[in-house]
C-alpha cells in the first residue's frame, strides 16, 4: 500500500509540474491577449532580466513562441 501511495504521489507531482510549466505563459498573460507585455513580465525578475533578448521582433511583447525560448 505504501508503494502504491508513493507511486500515485509521484504521478500527481509529475503531472502537476507539467501543467504548471505549460501554464506559465497563460499565468503571466494577465489580460489574455496572447502576449506578455513588459508590465505583465515585471512580476518575474528573471524574465525581466532577459525580456529584451527574448523579444526578437522588438515589439515590446513576448509571444508564446518567444517565451518558449526562455
Amino acid at each position: 500500500m505504501k508503494t502504491l501511495n508513493k507511486t500515485l504521489a509521484l504521478i500527481a507531482l509529475a503531472s502537476s509540474s507539467a501543467a504548471f510549466a505549460a501554464s506559465d505563459f497563460d499565468a503571466l498573460d494577465v489580460d489574455g491577449n496572447g502576449a506578455i507585455s513588459q508590465s505583465e513580465a515585471a512580476v518575474d525578475a528573471e524574465l525581466m532580466s532577459i525580456f529584451s533578448e527574448l523579444d526578437t521582433d522588438q515589439n515590446g511583447e513576448l509571444s508564446k513562441e518567444e517565451f518558449s525560448k526562455a
